[in-house]
């Protein structure tokens, strides 16, 4: 049978097991049909970037080269400021692409 206090601890233990699981999840990703996404001519795969209307993109360009990209090297998306809250492909690449330096 257990006590009050064993319960009142293990209560605390899983409150806190899954308070750190949600933080530790990932932020959704950014969708191509999203208002911001589609103003800034965003695209998951860089391969899919409109050519005619964006001419100074190059294959080269993806949002891991990006200075703006803040995830790590290998990773497969990251933040990026200009999404707020949500993490693009490393693949991707929009029209506020600028070089890393």
């Amino acid at each position: 049978m257990t006590t009050r206090r064993v319960f009142m601890m293990q209560s605390v233990l899983g409150a806190s097991a899954l308070a750190s699981g949600v933080a530790m999840a990932s932020p959704p990703k950014v969708a191509e049909t999203d208002a911001n996404a589609k103003g800034l001519g965003y695209v998951a795969d860089t391969a899919k970037a409109n050519a005619k209307k964006y001419p100074k993109h190059a294959a080269t360009q993806s949002c891991a080269n990006c200075a703006l990209y803040q995830g790590k090297a290998g990773e497969e998306s990251g933040g990026c400021p200009l999404f707020a809250g949500k993490e693009v492909s490393a693949k991707g690449w929009c029209s506020a692409y600028a070089k890393k330096a």
